[in-house]
């Protein structure tokens, strides 16, 4: 389902500045026609600030549906607008590339980057990541890691964008499973107990890049 007028869009937009691309903005959809969207400037729903969105930004978005459902997609600003207000006019999605997400139920995408994890202010140790979702992921480590299921752990996710610039995700989360691998090794699986929503957009932001990817393949 695409999104409709009076829907608010939530969004971050690409760029080379850490701290702006982790800023949510949200703004509402005046209008839908000729496969674009009109929205209302966007402000941060963190400060209120006005955040100015110029042609050719990339932004990643998100819309509410009835139920808590999130559709997720990508597009980008290709011009504005003067009417009673002034306008930003993305282009509207495919409705293929709209990712719908259940409140309690995350798109996960098979990825290795890389992953820190702390143990009771402990024991820490870097792995590399199975797969990667917004309410989890799960990564391969020595079996000798003193890892068992129930345990809470903290954690930091490197998140690679597709446009070279790297985030850092931090979470907290329970070890919900452990499989047994070759070689001395195991799978381990977690649910984030404990992370704030901009974290949890980066990560899933990550998931929709690499999905879009393994479509194009």
């Amino acid at each position: 389902m695409l999104p409709r007028i009076n829907q608010m869009l939530y969004m971050t937009v690409q760029t080379i500045d850490p701290e702006m691309e982790a800023e949510e903005f949200k703004a509402r959809i005046c209008d839908v026609r000729d496969n674009n969207i009109y929205i209302e400037v966007p402000i941060s729903t963190r400060t209120g600030q006005v955040r100015r969105l110029y042609a050719g930004d990339v932004v990643s978005v998100y819309y509410l549906e009835e139920g808590g459902v999130k559709h997720y997609f990508q597009t980008s600003v290709i011009g504005h607008h003067h009417d009673v207000l002034r306008q930003v006019i993305l282009r509207a999605p495919e409705p293929s590339a709209v990712t719908r997400v259940q409140r309690r139920s995350f798109l996960r995408v098979p990825a290795m980057t890389d992953v820190a994890i702390k143990l009771n202010n402990q024991f820490k140790f870097v792995a590399l990541t199975e797969d990667v979702g917004g309410g989890g992921i799960s990564f391969r480590c020595e079996q000798r890691v003193p890892i068992a299921v129930n345990h809470e752990v903290e954690g930091c996710l490197l998140v690679p964008y597709r446009n070279g610039t790297l985030e850092h995700a931090f979470f907290k989360a329970v070890v919900v499973r452990i499989k047994p691998l070759e070689n001395e090794r195991q799978l381990v699986m977690l649910h984030f107990s404990d992370i704030r929503d901009a974290e949890r957009q980066k990560v899933i932001r990550f998931c929709f890049e690499r999905q879009l990817e393994n479509r194009k393949a």
